[in-house]
């Protein structure tokens, strides 16, 4: 037997062999860029993993609940009480700056029906923690479009690494549904912007969560109206709908919750906006105040380090994703010119997106060098800096097509971002182990404090988070045991040394039940919530009270503090004792009288008419003809100014000289 093999038969087994390995050498490279996608993949949720776990510790280990966030509490105390958005019963004032965090906090309380220091603490910490993600999620989606890139957490290690940055994760305030907002708008604008086909239930879910803007806080406007006419000015997207028609409707989805509570603001509070803007006078101008308190943040932590950075790391990354381009023709060049459609469409655009996120950012900036800051180290600053880190969240490592080991000179662009997140990471180590002020219990000449620590050294508590914590604060516990030793009730006023509570007895006859306690104090939030709603709660700086908040700004005064009413003011208001013995020693009878006659101002009155009296239809709409009248008007201080400001005749006149 003989076996013999055909030339056809060789033929065919070498063509097979060709084509094998033919389909060796194509699916080498599809095998691996499937690996590094992969590879890219994992690390990118592991960068995500990481940072939260970080974040949370660090946030976690500086669990605190500030002064300011207990006033927060006290709304939600009464909302929930059935007594409405008001810190006072009986007193339609809005003390709580952002009304979305307001709401957002009485909606977890109810649901959860848990202690209102740990909703708010857990709701903070998790808006915190969702900022990150999604500011991660929207620099990925920037940078991520490319083959062999791996995405590394660069950005938000800058601000997760700067303390106030951590302090004001769990501190009761909207700091973190500010960045979570800013976060959520980014990833959102960035999905538009690349999505080949937008869907319109995206697109109203996108300009619905933009008009959410002034009510998460009245600054962030400006975000949501820039974001709102870069997507009413792009192409729309090809519907059923003419494009006139879809914009109508875009307008109407963004204007419908922003505007209609405005509405209902003006004519329930009498303001066009918050009484916290009144009382710090959010229009007015501190440029040097501003600039300390900028230097404040950045100095310490030598911030502008990682910032520079990183801008050139996302330079150098924008370069080297943009790949080289012949030289156009003369035809290209002219029809790639200048043009109105060609701006249109350069806003349905990262590149866009980013510039909104970036100069959003420094116009924000610019606003609070203007206004003087604040006088909580850093906190005014930490979602400009959110904004300006958001491009580079994450940034990219773009691998060489051959792997690590065919490297060359020209992948200079690889050498720059690995040393730009290795020098980011130690700037990292050293400004989380930063302490900007040292003078723990006492505020500096600035005025700016580092609020957290503060009151962690004044109470004695290493996370003073429930109410009772502040019990330890100066004054705070006296004021309590002072309440209940006099159930005839009266007025609470600190001593000018700040070592005890003078009080005001109400006149005779006493009612049944007693005339109720009104306390005035600086420190609304460690007050307000350990006492009952039915203890009345009024500051100096008219935060909650405003009759002091429609008084001049203070030339020199602190910072956020630069409202002081004198107190003859609140013995008449609240109609208590005005006469010695039974008046404080330092104040004065004359002064009181003058107060008395100044308050019969008729604007005065009309202004406090305004969120007193019981709110009917015809007040409601006397408030929301006159709310701009009513946020202009101003007193002074000083009750004999102003009677002669009101043309009032004083009780006790100069006599000629």
């Amino acid at each position: 037997m003989s076996l013999s093999i055909s030339p056809d038969e060789i033929l065919v087994e070498e063509v097979e062999r060709t084509e094998y390995a033919e389909r060796e050498l194509a699916e080498g490279p599809a095998r691996s860029a499937l690996r590094y996608a992969k590879l890219s993949r994992a690390i990118f949720v592991g960068g995500i993993a990481l940072t939260i776990v970080l974040f949370a510790t660090g946030a976690w280990n500086r669990r605190w609940i500030a002064d300011d966030g207990l006033i927060v509490l006290r709304t939600v105390r009464n909302l929930l009480a059935g007594n409405g958005p008001v810190f006072n019963e009986g007193e339609r004032v809005e003390t709580n700056t952002s009304t979305a965090w307001t709401y957002l906090v009485w909606f977890f309380s109810w649901l959860t029906q848990a202690r209102l220091e740990y909703v708010v603490l857990g709701v903070a910490l998790t808006a915190s923690m969702a900022a990150v993600v999604f500011a991660m999620l929207g620099s990925a989606r920037l940078w991520g479009g490319a083959k062999s890139v791996l995405l590394l957490p660069a950005g938000v290690l800058v601000y997760i690494a700067t303390p106030p940055a951590r302090d004001y994760a769990s501190s009761g305030l909207e700091s973190g549904l500010v960045i979570c907002w800013l976060g959520l708008v980014w990833w959102l604008m960035m999905r538009w912007s690349q999505a080949e086909r937008v869907r319109l239930p995206g697109l109203f879910g996108l300009v619905f969560l933009a008009g959410l803007a002034p009510l998460i806080r009245p600054e962030m406007a400006l975000v949501g109206a820039l974001a709102l006419a870069m997507i009413f000015c792009a192409p729309m997207p090809r519907t059923r709908l003419r494009p006139i028609a879809l914009r109508a409707l875009i307008v109407a989805a963004a204007g419908l919750v922003p505007l209609g509570y405005q509405i209902w603001r003006m004519g329930y509070y009498g303001l066009p906006y918050p009484n916290t803007a009144v009382a710090k006078d959010a229009g007015g101008a501190k440029w040097g105040q501003g600039f300390k308190y900028l230097w404040d943040l950045v100095g310490p932590y030598y911030l502008w380090v990682p910032l520079l950075v990183l801008l050139a790391a996302g330079v150098v990354a924008a370069r080297a994703a943009t790949p080289a381009r012949p030289a156009p023709s003369d035809d290209e060049a002219e029809a790639r010119g200048w043009s109105v459609r060609r701006v249109r469409e350069w806003l349905r655009s990262p590149s866009a997106v980013v510039a909104l996120m970036v100069g959003s950012g420094l116009i924000l900036t610019v606003y609070a060098l203007r206004v003087g800051g604040d006088f909580m180290h850093g906190r005014m600053l930490l979602p400009q800096l959110f904004s300006l880190l958001l491009p580079v969240a994450v940034v990219p490592i773009r691998l060489p097509a051959g792997g690590f080991r065919s490297m060359s000179v020209g992948d200079w662009s690889f050498a720059v971002i690995v040393l730009a997140l290795l020098g980011t990471v130690v700037w990292a180590l050293f400004a989380a182990n930063t302490t900007a002020i040292k003078t723990g219990t006492k505020i500096s000449a600035s005025g700016i404090v580092d609020e957290r620590v503060y009151y962690v050294l004044n109470t004695g508590h290493d996370h003073p988070i429930l109410a009772e914590d502040y019990l330890d604060y100066a004054r705070i516990r006296p004021m309590v045991n002072n309440i209940a030793e006099t159930p005839d009730g009266g007025l609470l006023m600190n001593s000018p040394s700040f070592m005890f509570w003078y009080i005001a007895p109400p006149p005779q006859p006493i009612p049944a039940g007693g005339a109720g306690h009104t306390v005035y104090f600086l420190n609304l939030g460690m007050t307000s919530m350990n006492v009952p709603l039915n203890v009345r709660v009024i500051d100096q700086m008219g935060l909650a009270y405003p009759l002091a908040a429609h008084t001049e700004r203070l030339t020199d005064g602190r910072i956020g503090h630069d409202k002081n009413l004198y107190p003859d003011w609140v013995v008449v208001d609240t109609g208590m004792v005005d006469q010695k013995p039974w008046l404080p020693w330092y104040m004065d009878e004359k002064w009181v009288t003058q107060a008395r006659t100044a308050m019969s101002c008729p604007q005065t009155e009309a202004l406090m008419i305004s969120y007193r009296d019981p709110l009917t239809w015809d007040r409601f709409k006397h408030n929301l003809l006159h709310a701009l009248t009513f946020s202009e008007y101003r007193i002074d201080r000083v009750p004999k100014y102003e009677i002669e400001r009101c043309n009032l005749v004083d009780p006790f006149p100069q006599p000629p000289r």
